[in-house]
């Protein structure tokens, strides 16, 4: 008995498995959640067995049967890719699939645009977008589900290029009738008497928890959370200050409320902006042709998005 399925099926098995919900695999892979779950109903359809169990309240799991199909789900997604790659350059055009991935902290900002120009220039690229954390993007890239990612300098492994584009010096955010809000810096030590908002992502959390530890502060986190703009409107009802790398373009939160920027003084390690790819691996025409495009347009765009001390 033959079984058919698609490639793009097979990138939802996959998303799926990363993650265990269909709902936050729709949000990282920009697509609707029925459309996952038709695909994957298909799969199980197509394979004649179940590949998650599902569960109400846990998200869903993989069964034994299923692992073993993401595993396999993974290798010919690469393989596919290195056939796309290989025809890519035998005919030099730029097109196929890109598999872009993007840090949370700036995936409503930068990427819209960046695809957005990419694919006017480039009609004929099959994009797909996925924006989540750091070590999601990590994963991502070493699993092959990823082709590039945009993101920061945090916990690079060795075995991942990163190619820099831009330093993001890190700045306190806060209400804009905070008595702070008016000074031309603010210092680690300034912040200790007051109640912070953390934005809570993996290895970011690590980056700014070590700003206070260089300054032997311990900060008073009052909350967390995942999301830029619950913690931004956070800040800007007064129940704390928040610190970033990257400034939004307005100073205005979700809900009107007015924000504030303002520099962080001392020796504080930097972020750095950049593109991250798999070391060694052969870059694609397609892949090239977005680091050279990313590489044009962030050289314009991001003197707009930093706070300089």
């Amino acid at each position: 008995m033959s079984v058919r399925f698609t490639l793009r099926q097979l990138e939802y098995l996959v998303a799926v498995g990363q993650v265990g919900s269909v709902t936050l695999a729709a949000e990282r892979m920009d697509v609707s959640a029925p459309s996952i779950s038709t695909a994957l109903a298909q799969l199980e359809i197509e394979l004649g067995q179940p590949l998650f169990i599902r569960k109400h309240t846990q998200g869903m799991t993989a069964t034994p049967f299923g692992r073993e199909i993401i595993r396999e789900a993974i290798s010919t997604l690469a393989a596919a890719r290195t056939l796309a790659e290989l025809a890519e350059e035998f005919q030099g055009t730029v097109k196929g699939s890109l598999n872009f991935g993007c840090g949370l902290t700036f995936a409503r900002i930068l990427a819209p645009q960046l695809r957005r120009s990419f694919v006017d220039h480039y009609p004929e690229v099959d994009f797909h977008q996925t924006q989540t954390h750091q070590a999601a993007l990590i994963k991502g890239l070493h699993d092959g589900t990823l082709d590039v990612a945009l993101t920061y300098d945090l916990a690079l492994p060795p075995d991942l290029t990163f190619m820099p584009f831009g330093v993001l010096r890190p700045f306190v955010t806060l209400p804009a009738d905070h008595r702070l809000a008016s000074r031309e810096t603010v210092s680690m030590t300034d912040l200790a008497d007051y109640p912070m908002v953390m934005l809570d992502l993996p290895l970011t959390t690590d980056y700014f928890m070590s700003l206070f530890d260089k300054a032997g502060v311990t900060p008073d986190i009052v909350e967390r959370s995942s999301d830029m703009e619950v913690v931004r409107a956070l800040v800007a009802n007064g129940f704390g200050f928040t610190i970033s790398n990257f400034r939004p373009v307005t100073d205005i939160a979700a809900d009107g409320r007015k924000l504030a920027y303002v520099p962080l003084s001392g020796d504080l390690r930097p972020m750095q902006i950049g593109l991250l790819y798999r070391k060694g691996a052969r870059i694609s025409l397609t892949v090239q042709a977005f680091i050279d495009h990313a590489k044009a347009q962030l050289d314009r765009i991001l003197p707009n998005l930093t706070l300089q001390g």
